[in-house]
């Protein structure tokens, strides 16, 4: 029977490798999914694929987990990441969630003129992209960044990377994602309250913008996330 349980850790995998489970792993393991020695459970780190292991030692303030069986080889995910404009605390877990089942490498929360929400827990959305992961079979999972200005990321904008801005005013228009952003790229969705004239000029003079519409409605920001992130799969991903 396979494991059910999976854990990202901060440590080597490999035959033969034990790996010190975190007070907080060992509370889950032991006292919550009630495992004892000789449980297995899965284990992935980013770096060295997904194993299966064995509980050796179990503790209320720690325990040992050892690898027995490689069970899939790392496999990172596109080079793409997403920009989004915080909203409401549910909304913005779903869309960290979402960004991770659908495979970013990289999540930056962003500051606009209209951003309804000026601050954010990086740590508590770092837990929670680290959560999706273990849930959904990620192999990694991607870093969940500090809230920065949109115009102090843009002004230092990677002259390789193409960023796909979801304009709402655009809305009814055709998408292009097909042709003109292959990775590497990023997504960049705004805020409740759409993006300011300021910013839409901004955008709109950089080269590596591409401008694209999201079908014939506007959408809420968290709807817009998931749509864009599977446009951009669909055409440019690992999803075929």
């Amino acid at each position: 029977m396979t494991a059910k349980i999976r854990l990202f850790v901060d440590h080597p995998l490999g035959a033969g490798q034990p790996v010190p489970l975190t007070r907080e792993q060992a509370h889950y393991l032991f006292s919550v999914m009630r495992m004892s020695t000789g449980g297995k459970l899965r284990l992935f780190n980013g770096r060295d694929g997904e194993w299966l292991a064995e509980i050796s030692e179990a503790g209320k303030k720690g325990g040992i987990a050892l690898c027995t069986e490689a069970l899939r080889p790392q496999v990172m995910p596109p080079d793409l990441w997403l920009l989004f404009a915080p909203i409401k605390k549910a909304r913005t877990d779903f869309i960290v969630e979402k960004a991770v089942e659908l495979g970013v490498a990289r999540i930056l929360p962003v500051q606009t003129h209209y951003t309804n929400s000026e601050r954010i827990r990086q740590d508590r959305l770092q837990a929670h992209a680290m959560e999706a992961a273990e849930q959904c079979g990620a192999l990694s999972v991607p870093e969940v960044a500090e809230l920065a200005k949109l115009d102090t990321l843009l002004a230092d904008w990677p002259a390789e990377r193409a960023l796909v801005f979801c304009d709402e005013a655009e809305a009814g228009g055709r998408s292009a994602m097909l042709d003109a952003a292959p990775a590497p790229a990023a997504i960049l969705i705004g805020p409740e309250g759409g993006f300011s004239d300021i910013e839409r000029a901004r955008l709109g003079a950089m080269a590596q913008t591409r401008v694209i519409a999201l079908g014939p409605r506007i959408l809420r920001a968290d709807t817009a996330a998931v749509a864009a992130l599977t446009l951009w799969q669909t055409a440019c991903g690992d999803w075929g």
